[in-house]
């Protein structure tokens, strides 16, 4: 199941996290209107990313059985949203004169071992789902980073790293297993150049071999 991926577990957790940042922090077009829907386009997106990323590694998940080649497409696309949302909160520390941490600065060290301290199977080294041992965690430990603006948008990006890190190696094994399955995950533009070209290197080979035989005659 897609909620064993400890991908989708991350993207929950920067899900809810991101929900709960954009109420606290990002400004409303209109003040008068508590629902996240009066936020600003900068809250909008930062929501919608978020959600992108955790719904597509679902879908990817769920459709894999029926339709193998999306897996690796809908992965992507949930690797691409939580790098677009990355950029948000590289985009709020910079437009708020807030610091972003250092990979080695002790506060990162201390929100990456949140990750690391909660591995505790190694199915990732073998498994293309990378799945956990089905005790969820719990973002308890992430929510106490939201008492400011700029611990909260350091969590997400060590978060959003560790998590996008975790989806391209995923992207990469199911591709692979597709590949030794005979999957072919080109689309038929791409297999339709692939063979124009192969003609036509084909065809250049040819006039090569005929032009070296006309010189001896």
């Amino acid at each position: 199941m897609y909620t064993d991926l400890k991908s989708y577990q991350n993207a929950l957790i920067i899900h809810d996290f991101t929900v709960e940042f954009v109420k606290r922090y990002v400004d409303r077009s209109d003040r008068s209107h508590r629902s996240y829907k009066s936020y600003s386009r900068m809250a909008d997106q930062m929501i919608q990313a978020a959600r992108s990323g955790k719904q597509n590694i679902a879908e990817a998940t769920s459709s894999s059985k029926q339709k193998p080649k999306s897996e690796p497409m809908l992965l992507g696309v949930a690797s691409a949203s939580l790098k677009e949302l990355l950029e948000d909160y590289q985009d709020y520390l910079r437009q708020h004169q807030l610091t972003q941490w250092g990979k080695d600065d002790p506060r990162a060290l201390g929100v990456r071992g949140l990750y690391r301290s909660d591995r505790t199977d190694t199915s990732h080294m073998s498994d293309t789902t990378d799945r956990s041992d089905r005790s969820h965690r719990s973002d308890k430990s992430y929510q106490t980073y939201l008492s400011n603006a700029e611990d909260a948008c350091n969590a997400m990006i060590c978060l959003i790293n560790q998590t996008t890190y975790l989806l391209d190696n995923q992207i990469r094994a199911v591709e692979r297993q597709l590949n030794e399955k005979g999957v072919s995950l080109e689309s038929h533009a791409q297999k339709v150049k692939r063979i124009v070209a192969q003609e036509r290197r084909r065809e250049q080979e040819v006039d090569a071999m005929v032009a070296e035989v006309l010189k001896d005659i």
